[in-house]
C-alpha cells in the first residue's frame, strides 16, 4: 500500500520509504508485532495523510519540492527495506521490503511517472538507509523498462550509521540492545535481505551486512545520493549504548560522544552532498521545522536545491559548482547543540525544554574543566556556548 498526492503537470516525483527500526528474529518480531502494528499490517492504516516537511504541499513548508508528485510507502516490513522473503512454513513473516519499492514503481508508471525527469527516492532512519540499498536498484528498474530518461536520486536521512564499538558491550536480545553489526548479520539471513550487486562484490560471501553502512555502501552508488545525517544521531546512541536519561553523563560518555561526532564527520568527508549539523536528534526531513536548522548559514531545503541545480549543471557542462550555492555542508564545532539553530531539546522526564547550557549542565559538562582545556575564561566559553559558536 502507498499514499499518492498528484501534482498535474510537474515532472518531478518524490518517493519516500518510511523508518522505524527493524526486527531480526521471530521473539522480537512478534513483540513488534503486539507493541507496533502500524510497522507490521497496514491493517489499521488512515485511508489518508497529511504530507509534512518536504512531503508538504505548502510552499512556506517547502519551498523547491512543494509541487512535486509525492509518495508516502509506509513501511511494514521490518526489514530495512531489503527483503526478499515470502512467508512460509520456516517463516512466520514475510519480508519484503525491497520487492515493495519494485511493486510500487511498476505501479505508478502507469499513473504519470513514465514522463518524469527526476525520481527522488528519500527516506527517514530505516528508511534512509533503504535509499542506500535501493536507488541503483530503481534506476535500474526504470531502464529495463524502457524509461532511460528518468534521473533516479537519492536522499538519505539519518540512516548513515557507524558499525562502531558499543560505549559498553551488551547481549544482543532485542533490537536496542543489539550492536548495529550483530542485529544486521541475524537480520540479513532471516529476511532473506537483498543488497546491490555492486556493494556485495566489495565484501566476502557471508558478510553482506557492511551493505548496510552508509560509509561502505555509499562509493559503489552510481546515482547520486544527498546524505543528512545529524553527527549526534540518537538511535546511533541508542544502539551504541549511551543513554542521556536524568542522570549526569560520565565523563567516559562524554568523550565517547564527542567522538563519535568526530568519526562520523570523517565518513562524511568524501560524500559530495551532505548535511550533517551538530546536533543531538533524529529524523529532519518530514519535520516542519526542517527549513529552520542551518549549517555555516545554508538552511536544508536551499542546500538540497542546490544541489539540483549541480546536477542539472553537470549534465549540461561539468562546470565547477556554483558560486554562493554550497551542497557540502558539515558542522565543525565538538559537541551536541553546539549549532545555535539546532531543534530544541527537551528534558526526557520532565518534557521542559532545555537551552544549550542547561543541556550541557543536564550532561554533567564541566565548564570549568572545559575552559581549561580550550585555554578559555569559564564566562568566556559560556558566552560562546549561548550564541553558539
Amino acid at each position: 500500500s502507498y499514499y499518492l498526492k498528484e501534482s498535474k503537470g510537474s515532472r518531478r516525483w518524490l518517493l519516500f520509504l518510511e523508518g522505524g527500526w527493524y526486527c531480526f528474529n521471530r521473539e522480537n518480531c512478534d513483540t513488534r508485532y503486539d507493541t507496533m502494528r502500524r510497522l507490521m499490517s497496514s491493517k489499521e492504516w488512515p485511508v489518508t495523510r497529511v504530507g509534512t516537511g518536504i512531503l508538504s504541499s505548502q510552499p512556506e513548508e517547502n519551498p523547491h519540492w512543494w509541487n512535486a508528485n509525492m509518495v508516502f510507502i509506509p513501511y511494514c516490513s521490518s526489514d530495512v527495506w531489503s527483503g526478499a522473503s515470502s512467508k512460509s512454513e520456516k517463516n512466520e513473516y514475510a519480508f519484503m521490503g525491497a520487492l515493495i519499492i519494485q511493486e510500487v514503481i511498476k505501479e505508478l508508471v502507469g499513473k504519470g511517472l513514465s514522463t518524469a525527469k527526476v525520481l527522488l527516492l528519500a527516506g527517514s532512519s530505516a528508511g534512509g538507509t533503504g535509499v542506500l540499498l535501493n536507488v541503483d536498484r530503481v534506476a535500474e528498474q526504470l531502464e529495463e523498462m524502457g524509461y532511460q530518461g528518468i534521473q533516479v536520486r537519492g536522499l538519505a536521512d539519518s540512516g548513515w550509521f557507524l558499525d562502531n564499538k558499543q560505549y559498553r558491550r551488551t547481549d544482543c536480545i532485542d533490537t536496542i540492545t543489539c550492536a548495529p553489526t550483530e542485529a544486521i548479520r541475524r537480520g540479513i539471513r532471516y529476511w532473506n535481505g537483498i543488497v546491490p550487486e555492486r556493494c556485495k562484490l566489495q565484501f566476502k560471501e557471508g558478510e553482506e551486512w557492511n551493505c548496510f553502512f552508509g560509509y561502505k555502501i555509499y562509493p559503489t552508488l552510481r546515482c547520486p545520493v544527498f546524505v543528512v545525517q545529524w553527527l549526534f544521531d540518537e538511535a546511533q546512541l541508542t544502539v551504541d549504548n549511551v543513554h542521556l536519561t536524568g542522570q549526569p553523563v560520565q565523563e567516559g560518555q562524554w568523550l565517547y560522544i564527542q567522538n563519535l561526532g568526530r568519526e562520523l564527520r570523517n565518513t562524511l568527508k568524501d560524500v559530495t552532498a551532505s548535511f550533517a549539523p551538530a546536533c543531538l536528534s533524529h529524523e529532519i526531513i518530514t519535520r516542519n521545522h526542517w527549513t529552520d536548522i542551518q549549517v555555516k548559514g545554508t538552511s536544508l531545503p536551499r542546500a538540497l536545491h542546490c544541489w539540483d541545480r549541480s546536477l542539472h549543471e553537470s549534465n549540461k557542462n561539468g562546470k565547477a559548482p556554483l558560486k554562493g550555492c554550497p551542497i557540502h555542508l558539515i558542522d565543525s564545532c565538538p559537541w551536541p547543540h553546539c549549532n545555535p539553530s539546532c531543534p530544541t531539546i527537551r528534558d526526557q522526564f520532565t518534557g521542559q525544554e532545555m537551552n544549550v547550557i542547561q543541556f550541557l549542565m543536564h550532561m554533567g559538562f564541566d565548564v570549568q574543566k572545559m575552559a581549561q582545556q580550550q585555554g578559555l575564561e569559564p564566562s568566556k566559553l559560556l558566552g560562546m556556548l549561548s550564541s553558539g559558536n
